[in-house]
């Protein structure tokens, strides 16, 4: 999907371009910085005073050839914040109301979406007696059924509190890597989500583009670290589970060495995304020994950017991967921390929570 956008508000400008390839493309940013805008620019709910989408070789709007293709003909699957199911029918009738949608000849694996978010027991169930993760799984199930060709997420989890968020993040994953291999727009103002589900990564500042590309380099960018706010920067890395013990820990194989943590929910062999926060990264000079922390890896300082406060951002290569490390100027200057040096990052096993892991 390509999409250039400008649109004007009292006191604000939405001016941007946009392409959205295969997996999940995350829109992220403070309240106001036009995140929703954007999603309802795609899906034919607001007309801009300029703009061009294009998708999978269609033009659906242009407002330089006044082309504008309504709602009903663009082909896109929404999801909202609130779940929107019509009241008066079984969930069953909710996910069948969404193939009347769907184009002819479209072949909708209908007990595979049902089996892919676990629907198949809620069946017969009316919404009012289902918990708002329950909801909002049926209300992904009956947009999958109308055969997008893009989804657009629009803030799905934020009414959910934590316990049922973290229920239905699997779900997002599971869609994000099975067969459909559907596009999504999704939009949040939730780091967490983001680092979980996105592929790639826009963040937006007062209607524009600050940053984008692949989640892994925005999140340890350092100065990306205004945008997402110091207390949730952090980086993603991958790894894979090399063994649970007996004590309640597991072990993960980095190609720096390995991460013991407490009990990671995926099977030995399988790869996994972690979540690890800049300010539970400690930076030691010489191999430090007897200390609680757990993991120890070796590594290189690859960049130092030092804001306006007594807080320096430390990118470090790990073996190919890229850790961000929060430290004070007072620890860069007293261990002589320059680009180029070698060095070891420390963590505690408790600091990556299990929210924080993700396949």
């Amino acid at each position: 999907m390509k999409l250039s956008l400008k649109h004007r508000f009292d006191g604000f400008t939405l001016d941007l371009d946009l392409e959205a390839r295969s997996g999940i493309t995350a829109l992220f940013g403070r309240s106001g910085a036009g995140k929703s805008t954007i999603i309802n620019a795609v899906a034919g709910l607001l007309r801009p005073d300029e703009g061009h989408l294009e998708i999978d070789g269609e033009t659906l709007m242009d407002t330089a050839r006044n082309i504008y293709a309504p709602p009903h003909k663009r082909r896109f699957g929404t999801v909202f914040q609130d779940a929107r199911l019509f009241p008066h029918l079984s969930v069953a009738q909710n996910l069948d109301f969404g193939t009347r949608y769907a184009p002819k000849g479209s072949n909708i694996p209908r007990d595979d979406i049902i089996d892919l978010l676990g629907l198949r027991a809620l069946l017969e169930r009316a919404p009012n007696t289902l918990s708002g993760g329950e909801k909002q799984r049926v209300a992904l199930g009956r947009a999958l059924l109308c055969a997008p060709r893009m989804l657009l997420m629009d803030e799905p989890l934020a009414s959910l509190d934590a316990t049922r968020k973290h229920e239905i993040l699997p779900y997002l994953e599971a869609l994000r890597d099975g067969p459909l291999q559907l596009p999504i727009l999704y939009v949040s103002h939730a780091v967490d989500e983001i680092t979980r589900l996105a592929d790639t990564l826009v963040l937006l500042k007062e209607g524009r583009i600050a940053a984008q590309g692949p989640l892994r380099d925005v999140m340890s960018d350092p100065a990306a670290l205004p945008l997402i706010g110091v207390r949730e920067a952090g980086s993603v890395i991958e790894a894979t589970v090399q063994s649970h013990d007996d004590d309640g820990l597991s072990t993960l194989k980095l190609p720096a060495g390995t991460l013991i943590l407490p009990t990671v929910q995926a099977a030995v062999g399988a790869r996994v995304r972690l979540r690890i926060m800049a300010q539970d990264v400690m930076i030691a000079r010489p191999l430090p020994e007897g200390l609680s922390a757990l993991n120890i890896l070796a590594a290189q300082i690859t960049g130092i950017h030092e804001g306006t406060g007594p807080g320096v951002a430390v990118t470090l290569d790990i073996g190919g991967q890229t850790l961000l490390a929060r430290i004070t100027r007072r620890a860069l200057i007293e261990l002589n921390l320059t680009v180029g040096c070698a060095c070891f990052a420390v963590l505690k096993s408790t600091t990556i929570a299990p929210t924080s892991i993700g396949r």
